[in-house]
């Protein structure tokens, strides 16, 4: 049987395009956002629109509408090649998976904007949602661990296996956990303390190990060559398992959380970031003497600028973490700016490029337009690595004015500019998504048929 009648396509089209519907929205919702700030809130005096509801909007809608689907349109492309396995059910279970989730989503975001969020960061997700995610988590684990189960019977795991599994299994416990326990069951700094917790492993224990297990799995793939060190790979998964779930205090450094807690918390970051590094050394090893793809591969262009922006943010995160630099970015601007160029810097571009590279092969035509694939990309980086800089630079001219005792109008005064730079960056993000999904569109319609070889990882 052949790679490519493994993977039901249906499926992995429905959740590309959930996933780039969901993105414009959340583009839309953090430019409305941003122009707050300027004093040109569009929909002022509405209730169920405020800004705080479409911040939660905003975030939300990004790991739950953007991200996860198009995780889910990875893991049906993937999966089935790298285990020779079909899902466990592509049709009943998988349409059922699909329509289940769009109805999370949408349901998340009616109930945030008529105030029934929970009062935890990233776990705004209303009570009555809850329930059916940690549902449909479970299901997907069945779903994509059946086939892995299966190969791993017969042979040795693939690092994006060893990825794969681990993300499943992971998040259905750390969801419940940070989106039940604080809420009903451990109350005041305890609960704090487990909130941290679930902030950075629903990016630890998720987004990462399903992203870099994808990434494991498409570069390869695009470069026509193995993995530089399968070992690497694993120290880096254990790295990963062994640090990553300890981190989350550092959300609250200076905070009645013992102490102990606070520094263990630093301690892990800064042990994470060697693991960090064996990740990124080996990729960029992998690439060694293959960098002229680069040039023809704009798929293999938005990974590689996401493991660089992946670098790029854990260094920061082991400079933001140590508790001096804390006095001065908490609270600021800083943070959002890392937390941008990680979600959507990294993740996001991976996603963008993993989709960049099955579309056309799920067309069977070739890109519509070269020249809009190029025009998306730099208008995209640019967009996003400018916010970033700018982001932070606001942040710590925000957190030096607190510190000198300056008025704190002062600071909103002084942050201005930068919060123009970032409406801007926002604007030129939103016209490179635009010609990205154009190009997408036109890719559909175009009348040439191409018959890609499979190929394999």
């Amino acid at each position: 049987m052949e790679r490519d009648d493994l993977v039901y396509r249906p499926l992995v089209i429905a959740h590309i395009i959930a996933a780039l519907v969901y993105f414009g929205l959340v583009l839309l919702g953090g430019l409305a956002y941003s122009l707050q700030f300027l004093g040109k809130y569009p929909f002022p005096g509405i209730e169920f629109l405020s800004p705080g509801r479409v911040r939660m909007l905003h975030t939300n809608g990004a790991v739950y509408g953007f991200i996860t689907n198009g995780f889910v349109a990875g893991l049906y492309w993937a999966v089935p090649r790298l285990t020779g396995y079909k899902v466990l059910n592509e049709r009943l279970l998988g349409w059922f998976m699909f329509w289940a989730l769009q109805a999370a989503v949408v349901a998340t975001a009616v109930g945030l904007l008529a105030g029934f969020a929970q009062a935890v960061e990233w776990g705004e997700t209303p009570i009555f949602v809850d329930p059916f995610v940690v549902v449909w988590l479970l299901l997907a684990l069945v779903q994509f661990a059946t086939p892995i189960y299966r190969h791993g019977k017969e042979r040795s795991l693939y690092a994006s296996n060893w990825y794969f599994i681990a993300g499943l299994i992971w998040i259905p416990m750390v969801y419940i956990m940070g989106n039940y326990f604080p809420q009903f069951f451990v109350p005041g700094i305890a609960g704090a303390a487990i909130t941290g917790t679930w902030i950075h492993d629903a990016v630890g224990l998720y987004v990462t190990p399903i992203g870099w297990g994808l990434m494991y799995y498409f570069v390869p793939l695009l470069l026509r060559k193995p993995i530089w060190s399968h070992a690497l790979s694993l120290l880096g998964f254990w790295g990963l398992a062994f640090f990553y779930p300890l981190q989350g205090v550092h959300h609250y450094l200076w905070s009645p959380i013992p102490m102990y807690a606070q520094y263990a918390a630093v301690f892990s970051t800064l042990a994470l970031e060697l693991a960090v590094v064996t990740v990124i050394v080996n990729f960029f090893m992998t690439l060694r003497g293959s960098g002229e793809v680069l040039k023809q591969s704009i798929p293999l262009r938005w990974m590689m600028i996401g493991i660089v922006n992946y670098a790029i943010t854990c260094l920061q995160c082991a400079i933001q973490v140590l508790l001096t630099t804390q006095k001065v970015i908490h609270f600021t601007d800083w943070v959002v700016g890392h937390a941008h160029l990680i979600m959507f810097g990294v993740f996001g571009f991976w996603i963008l490029g993993f989709f960049s590279y099955l579309w056309p092969r799920l067309m069977g035509r070739e890109v519509y337009s070269r020249a809009l694939d190029e025009w998306a990309f730099w208008l995209i980086t640019i967009g996003v690595e400018t916010m970033w800089v700018d982001l932070i630079s606001g942040g710590l001219v925000q957190g030096f004015t607190w510190w000198g005792l300056n008025p704190w109008m002062d600071s909103v005064r002084f942050s201005i500019p930068f919060w123009f730079v970032r409406t801007i960056t926002g604007l030129m993000i939103i016209a490179g998504f635009i010609l990205y999904v154009y190009n997408i569109y036109m890719t559909s319609r175009k009348e040439t048929a191409v018959a890609f070889q499979p190929q394999e990882a």
